[in-house]
């Protein structure tokens, strides 16, 4: 049995910023909290809980990250990689959660309406929009190669949008009176919360399920090996992802000959720079064969 570990070029993550971006939206939270109890804003009260929910997706995303970085053991085999996947599932479904919750709050205001102070609207959304787009900018380098600090930038992102659209809301209010718009706002919000959210928990599923990465096409990897001198056939294969920097691949490989154990470990080092400059794919585990009578199928139940 080949088995290698190759071409780990991990992203490595820093906890401090989403640290700094917890204690920020902490503040963020209690003061549109107050100040949408005074001002009677439901649209102000929807953002102070999306507010809050970031930094439950945000503490989250905090521990997932240090347990990410934990050794392996003999019980943990794969130390706690899986860590921050479940963290960006956790965090995609109290997206959708806090959408409906919105979704229910905002029919309720459309069948009671309420006066609203708009003033306070206006400058508790404006800060809203000064500390989440911080937390964006702090977040967005390393959103681009990590789902777990891709939700959290997410749920960042649209809060901010969310307090752009609210600060809209409270200008329309405070110069023409149209109070219903801070229930439409809030409906525009839980929808958009619903899209993104949806999408991420599709990916972090996928992933979670070891479904095949859907870049990838098992029958272009297999042909694309069999190019390789002395391989006849691959079949039972498996590709997954464990996490976000760590794309396996388990295949039966059978030779056209009886080849000696370093002339394998020639050919599967053939293999591995193929499938990582091909696929990324950077961990391989390889069951070479000859002349054994097995099912040759690409895909083979176990």
């Amino acid at each position: 049995m080949g088995h290698n570990h190759s071409h780990d070029h991990t992203h490595i993550v820093k906890g401090k910023n989403l640290l700094f971006s917890i204690f920020l939206n902490i503040g963020i939270t209690i003061a549109q909290v107050i100040g949408g109890l005074l001002s009677g804003s439901l649209a102000l009260l929807s953002d102070a809980l999306h507010n809050f929910s970031d930094v439950l997706s945000l503490l989250v995303s905090y521990i997932a990250n240090i347990l990410s970085k934990k050794d392996a053991s003999l019980k943990n085999t794969f130390g706690y990689k899986r860590a921050e996947i479940v963290a960006a599932f956790i965090n995609a479904s109290t997206l959708i959660v806090v959408a409906v919750i919105l979704i229910i709050e905002a029919i309720d205001r459309f069948q009671n309406p309420q006066t609203i102070n708009s003033n306070l609207v206006i400058w508790l959304s404006a800060l809203a929009i000064v500390g989440n787009g911080l937390s964006v900018l702090l977040l967005k380098k390393d959103s681009k190669a990590n789902l777990n600090m891709r939700s959290a930038y997410l749920h960042l992102l649209t809060d901010m949008m969310a307090s752009v659209a609210v600060l809209a809301g409270g200008l329309l209010m405070k110069y023409y009176q149209i109070f219903w718009v801070d229930s439409v706002l809030t409906l525009a919000i839980a929808a958009y919360l619903i899209v993104v959210g949806y999408d991420l928990l599709k990916s972090a599923t996928k992933v979670l399920m070891l479904f095949t990465p859907s870049n990838l096409a098992l029958e272009d990897i297999a042909s694309s090996i069999c190019t390789i001198s002395k391989v006849k056939n691959v079949h039972h294969i498996h590709v997954w992802q464990l996490n976000e920097s760590e794309i396996h691949l388990e295949a039966h490989v059978d030779f056209t000959e009886d080849i000696s154990l370093s002339k394998f470990e020639d050919i599967l080092s053939q293999i591995e720079e193929l499938v990582y400059h091909k696929y990324q794919i950077n961990h391989l585990n390889i069951q070479p064969e000859f002349g054994k009578c097995d099912n040759k199928d690409l895909i083979v139940q176990d």
